[in-house]
């Protein structure tokens, strides 16, 4: 039998190339030969993420091999100053950094990478004196996420403290209602560069006139880049006025506040202020019959989790009709539903499913899509045994495994079927 030795490093390289992180760390720990490949090959590990907590129990052999690895992403759980230390020591070159249950009042130790370009900091249990520690890396950084913090300083101090983030191509900031923030317009004049924006809107009130305008926006909008807009908490009152300046928006995510809406669906305004939307992601609010009308025939994307109708469908079919990516989470029951989806929406490449309560056939009729190439099952667990509904296993059932098969082999392997998705640990969890 030939020895793992005897085939051409290269041969090795080419073959691990094909496998999930998690296979890769497995095969890792099998010998030293294949570990010393592994660790000395970068490109194997480009886009690689570690979960970092509980320190003292790293030895210098595990730092070691982060750092031959060269670790770029780093999710650090629980974390005090000292932490941050120890890390730039070992992985100075770490771009991307999420501080989750951040356990100081400061993060000064942050100007200690230099080529940090993306930081998280979420759920913080202390809260932060000052949002100085922004400072040292305005010329760094371009993605900023801020979810759940809790800070001492004001809404203005906050916002001041972004401002001088003039690099940044992204923005999410979460909380509970608790910062009031009047108007967007000093950020936006500050960040010509940003293109996503993801921020809480509870306001209970009409938005100003100028809440999207930055103070050097000319007629028409041409100077706000920003093109995906994500609002968490949704209940603002809107004006096509305030929404003039979002002439370039080319993606809208809603995650509306309250899931029994109020009599107005201010949705209508967004949709009809629009019209240049490519993606729309709507989760709860009012019923899709009430704004289906509204739709833009510029959609690609759509995500709807809310309240639907089989005619509500059928209304977007024709708004919509060059719709290619769909993912759908009616309240109610979808096994009426995903049989209509061939002929409502031919040119479908992606579809993103609850499979539940869909029958067999209907499963698999979706071989009539014949562009469809990724199918996404969202809920891919099971209950093995009818008389302890406790006992759950968080993995494709018996059933879904064989309709995957059959859907394949009906469609000659040509549509690809996800019954199970990794989040990044370093995305935010607000939504």
């Amino acid at each position: 039998m030939m020895s793992a030795l005897q085939l051409l490093p290269e041969l090795w390289l080419q073959v691990f190339s094909f496998l999930s992180w998690r296979d890769k760390l497995s095969v890792r720990c099998t010998c030293t030969h294949f570990r010393h490949l592994l660790d000395k090959t970068r490109p194997l590990w480009r886009g690689f993420s570690v979960v970092l907590q509980n320190f003292p129990r790293y030895n210098r052999s595990f730092w070691r091999s982060l750092a031959q690895r060269h670790v770029g992403r780093v999710s650090l759980r629980s974390g005090k100053r000292k932490h941050l230390k120890q890390l730039s020591t070992w992985l100075p070159a770490i771009d991307t950094l999420r501080l989750d249950d951040w356990r100081e009042e400061s993060v000064d130790e942050l100007k200690l990478f230099l080529q940090l370009k993306r930081l998280s900091v979420t759920s913080c249990s202390i809260q932060l004196k000052r949002m100085d520690f922004l400072f040292s890396l305005s010329h760094q950084l371009t993605q900023l996420s801020l979810c759940n913090v809790q800070l001492t300083c004001s809404a203005p101090h906050l916002l001041a403290a972004i401002s001088k983030l003039t690099r940044l191509t992204s923005l999410r900031l979460h909380h509970d209602g608790s910062l009031r923030i009047p108007t967007l317009s000093g950020v936006l004049t500050h960040l010509p560069e940003l293109t996503h924006l993801s921020c809480t809107m509870i306001t209970y009130k009409t938005l100003p006139h100028d809440y999207f305008s930055p103070a050097h926006l000319t007629a028409g909008g041409a100077d706000l880049k920003l093109s995906n807009l994500q609002l968490l908490n949704y209940d603002a009152i809107v004006t096509q006025e305030v929404l003039q300046p979002l002439s370039n928006l080319s993606n809208l995510s809603v995650f509306h506040l309250y899931s029994v809406p109020g009599p107005t669906c201010h949705l209508q305004t967004w949709l009809t202020s629009l019209q240049q939307l490519r993606s729309l992601s709507v989760h709860g609010g009012h019923p899709l019959g009430v704004y289906a009308d509204c739709l833009p025939s510029s959609l690609v994307s759509l995500t709807l989790c809310l309240d639907l109708q089989p005619e509500d469908l059928h209304v977007v079919s024709l708004r919509a009709p060059h719709l290619e990516h769909l993912h759908l989470e009616p309240w109610s029951s979808s096994s009426n539903l995903v049989r209509l989806l061939p002929q409502m929406f031919p040119h479908l490449r992606t579809l993103r499913i609850r499979h539940h309560h869909v029958s067999d056939a209907d499963f698999l009729s979706l071989q009539q899509l014949r562009r469809l190439d990724t199918l996404e099952v969202l809920d891919s667990f099971h209950r093995p045994d009818p008389q302890d509904p406790s006992w759950v296993v968080y993995g494709p059932s018996p059933r879904l495994l064989k309709l995957t098969s059959d859907l394949q082999e009906r469609t000659n392997h040509r549509v690809r079927v996800i019954t199970s998705s990794h989040r990044d640990p370093l995305t935010c969890d607000c939504v």
